[in-house]
């Protein structure tokens, strides 16, 4: 079950508990991993016995040898008992071990947390991020949120969104923002291999990286293929590059037809991480009218020093800091999406003919003033001193 019984029984260690970490990717994964590598750089921290429903054993674990974390892996071949299996060892535990903290890392986990740590009164943390808490949740899952010591959320909006829909009390939140990593993030020149690959010489290119789900409709990327025809109207050379796959492609790729843009638009499915900045660099501007959470691709977008247009009612107002740093528009409407691109772009021309080199003006277009103001905000010294905050609080 854990990896190693090395750790000393001390009260003052910290539970963390995951639905998974390492068996899947996607932002709460990179999120959580980002929130451990952080821990490890605190100083006088306890360690931390880390729970992991769905992460098995044999699982990519960077943290597998750290001194800090001692991992309890409880995948098996059924989700049923694998369930019992976890509040059986998280009992056992808190029951040896009287930790001085649990935090509950998915709404999901949250009443199987209350449960074993209120009869105790072992306080405990819950982690949420977005969507997943907008709604109204099960009375028994309320309940957990509303009695835990504190919520963490990565937005001011996710947690406007959660109080409302569920009672809280906006008391209870701490705002721990995601994190932008400044070093792998860069600005560079675009790849000829890749421009010739998905056919962009000489275009002007709007990108998105979002999953293509049909569930996933709100990131917006039928809006800006309907906003398309217009944008060409003024910049004819225009592509848009789609980054992620899902069953949703085939109705957006019929919408394009329909609209007779299937030549500008790009589907380039899924791109490795590795990949991933090569991709950016491709973008005159990073496009995603949508309804996020956080939304950590506008940061990534800027650290690659990409103007960024978004929608103007949801956690995206973090990371454009309320539209200092990029382009806020009503998510449905493709006209509003149209008129912001190409604003972005004449301010993008403009500055390339007036002088490429001057970067001293602080405006939305400018790649350099941009991922200054995203790292310094958004990036590692941010977060650690965030996460230090929190832990001491």
């Amino acid at each position: 079950m854990s990896h190693s019984e090395s750790h000393p029984s001390t009260q003052s260690r910290y539970v963390f508990v995951f639905l998974e970490i390492f068996s899947s990717e996607g932002g709460i994964q990179s999120y959580v991993k980002d929130v451990l590598q952080g821990y490890t750089a605190l100083k006088h921290q306890p360690p931390v016995d880390v729970f992991l429903l769905r992460d098995s054993q044999d699982c990519d674990n960077p943290f597998e040898s750290s001194p800090i974390f001692q991992f309890h892996y409880l995948r098996g071949k059924s989700a049923k008992l694998d369930r019992i299996r976890l509040a059986i060892a998280l009992f056992l535990h808190l029951l040896k071990h009287r930790p001085q903290q649990v935090f509950c890392g998915h709404v999901k986990l949250a009443p199987l947390v209350q449960m074993l740590c209120q009869p105790s009164g072992i306080p405990y943390t819950v982690f949420t991020y977005g969507k997943e808490v907008w709604a109204p949740l099960p009375s028994a899952t309320r309940r957990a949120l509303q009695q835990a010591k504190a919520i963490w959320t990565i937005s001011r909006y996710s947690r406007d969104q959660a109080c409302v829909a569920n009672q809280l009390d906006p008391q209870l939140f701490r705002v721990m923002p995601c994190m932008v990593d400044g070093d792998r993030f860069t600005p560079g020149t675009k790849s000829e291999g890749w421009i010739a690959k998905y056919g962009l010489a000489g275009a002007t290119v709007l990108m998105t990286v979002a999953r293509l789900w049909s569930g996933d409709a709100y990131k917006g990327v039928d809006v800006t293929i309907q906003a398309l025809p217009a944008i060409a109207q003024v910049f004819p050379k225009v592509k848009y590059l789609i980054i992620g796959r899902g069953d949703d492609q085939p109705r957006l790729a019929k919408l394009a037809a329909d609209l007779g843009v299937s030549d500008r638009v790009v589907f380039a499915g899924f791109v490795a991480t590795d990949d991933l900045v090569e991709h950016y660099r491709l973008a005159d501007v990073y496009v995603m009218p949508s309804q996020e959470g956080f939304g950590i691709v506008y940061l990534e977008a800027m650290a690659c020093g990409k103007p960024v247009l978004a929608g103007d009612a949801d956690g995206s107002a973090e990371p454009l800091q309320d539209g200092k740093l990029g382009w806020r528009v009503p998510r449905r409407d493709p006209d509003a999406v149209a008129q912001a691109c190409i604003e972005i772009l004449q301010e993008l021309s403009t500055a390339a003919v007036a002088d490429p080199s001057d970067q001293t003006n602080p405006c939305r277009s400018n790649g350099i003033w941009l991922r200054q103001q995203a790292i310094a905000s958004f990036g590692r010294d941010a977060f650690m001193n965030q996460l230090k905050q929190l832990f001491m609080s």
